[in-house]
């Protein structure tokens, strides 16, 4: 079949961590590491990445989707961003899109897969992801740590009114059904929520978002609240960075409804900055 072309989202990147406790997003210290300035953040350009998928496909990519994301460039504050996509397939079995993040300077900055299956989500097996407490004190976050660590304390956030606004604001989306009491609550912010896992229970050098396959379990709307549940997957190395993939589940409400399941990827460790 012939592609069906989404329309191209062009819009001007923001660096929405660029006072956040991960310094990679400070212009100073991402120059010592090597990048040309402080990273907009992997969630943030997923956003962007989103929006012609929650336009094409609506209530239904947002409740029963799935979306695959890699970041290969970093994408710098003030940078035009151009995501552009297409339906690759389109059958009895659903539709498969894949979209492409791109700036002047740096070219494919990240890819993403998603698909719209036809049928119902596969549930999860809630028990394999029990809650827990934070840390008092979050320890650091190397090898040793992460791997005794069998599961991650359970960062809860509500997603209220004021909260979806000021989200919304941040990414720059302004789709409506993003908005007001029972809005859908943005696909982006169930990744924000994995970087909590992460942030919330470890303490952490400059890091990196490195990419993250999520699964819709039904979605969630504006007014409820969410809780990450996981556990450290596998660490890797390569070319002298560290890895760490968490698999979480985030819950909404006090029956502890799933509504996402994300394997999540970042760098914890980068190698040391040159000297100088």
């Amino acid at each position: 079949m012939t592609a069906e072309r989404l329309a191209d989202y062009r819009v001007k990147a923001r660096n929405t961590s660029e006072s956040s406790e991960n310094k990679i997003h400070d212009d100073a210290v991402a120059r010592r590491y090597g990048f040309r300035g402080g990273l907009v953040p992997g969630v943030t350009v997923y956003a962007y990445m989103t929006r012609p998928l929650a336009e094409a496909f609506g209530t239904g990519w947002l409740e029963r989707g799935t979306a695959s994301v890699r970041f290969m460039k970093p994408v710098l504050d003030g940078e035009e961003l151009t995501v552009s996509g297409a339906v690759t397939t389109r059958d009895e079995r659903g539709a498969t899109t894949a979209l492409t993040a791109s700036t002047a300077s740096a070219g494919e900055c990240a890819v993403l897969t998603a698909t719209v299956p036809a049928g119902t989500p596969t549930p999860v097996n809630l028990a394999l992801y029990p809650a827990a407490p934070l840390p008092a004190e979050r320890p650091a976050a190397t090898r040793v740590c992460l791997d005794a660590l069998t599961t991650l304390g359970t960062p809860v956030n509500t997603y209220d009114e004021a909260r979806a606004a000021a989200y919304l604001e941040k990414v720059g989306d302004a789709l409506a059904l993003y908005r007001g009491a029972g809005g859908r609550v943005h696909p982006a912010f169930f990744l924000d929520q994995a970087n909590r896992a992460l942030d919330r229970n470890l303490t952490l050098g400059p890091w990196i978002h490195a990419g993250s396959v999520v699964r819709h379990l039904g979605g969630a709307r504006v007014g409820e609240t969410l809780a990450t549940r996981g556990r450290v997957r596998s660490l890797f190395e390569k070319k002298g960075r560290e890895f760490v993939e968490v698999d979480l589940v985030i819950v909404a409400g006090a029956r502890a409804r799933p509504v996402a399941h994300v394997l999540h990827t970042a760098i914890y460790r980068l190698p040391p900055p040159a000297a100088g």
